[in-house]
């Protein structure tokens, strides 16, 4: 029986991937690398830092200025989700339901815990989580489940008993590598892309989830 509920945050709870992209371009442009949707779309679910590396390789561009680089892009979102970031759809009917169901709720994120502070006071849900858990200082990230199975220890919980709310390919990987059950809600551009079946339930928004899929 599921215990505890593992969510993601970015492009799950808020619709921040717009966001993200938005300060990669800014950041990126002044170097002379050019950052499409769809190449962003390809690294979506990674860590700043290794976001920043795979483009600097892919761009042959000097990997001595990644440091800097991934501190900038993480000031211009954190800015950016200060001003404009809004909730993803289903936000508070799911923590809801699963507050009610007496579920354990944490969060595991690539993002840095700075972020996931602004994040979680912006949407005012801070009340519901028990535990917070970063991939920033781990020495892997998503697809790596390190961050899904630190969470769960910290709620005491077995990675089986748990369920994990995901949007990325690489999140999903996780999750479904820390042996936890997933519900992935891709964004609607690669909804249909085959990879995101290996997911225990395809869903098109968090309102869509069901107590039912507790058992």
């Amino acid at each position: 029986m599921i215990q505890t509920a593992i969510f993601d945050m970015d492009g799950l709870l808020i619709d921040s991937e717009p966001l993200w992209f938005e300060a990669a371009v800014e950041v990126f442009n002044p170097l002379g690398i050019n950052l499409t949707p769809a190449l962003y779309a390809d690294s979506v679910g990674l860590r700043t830092k290794e976001f920043v590396e795979h483009w600097f390789k892919y761009y042959a561009f000097d990997q001595l200025k990644a440091p800097a680089t991934i501190e900038a892009i993480n000031d211009v979102v954190i800015e950016k989700i200060k001003q404009k970031g809004e909730a993803l759809p289903g936000v508070e009917y799911v923590l809801e339901l699963l507050q009610k169901e007496r579920i354990n709720i944490g969060l595991a994120t690539s993002s840095p815990y700075r972020l996931i502070d602004v994040i979680v006071d912006k949407l005012n849900i801070r009340s519901y989580f028990s535990a917070f858990s970063s991939a920033e200082h781990l020495e892997f990230g998503k697809p790596h489940p390190q961050v899904y199975l630190d969470c769960a220890a910290s709620l005491q919980s077995k990675p089986v008993d748990c369920i994990c709310f995901e949007d990325s390919f690489y999140g999903m990987i996780a999750a479904k590598s820390a042996r936890m059950r997933c519900v992935v809600i891709p964004h609607m551009d690669v909804r249909d892309q085959l990879r995101f079946r290996a997911a225990d339930h395809l869903l098109h928004s968090l309102h869509d989830f069901t107590k039912e899929m507790l058992a």
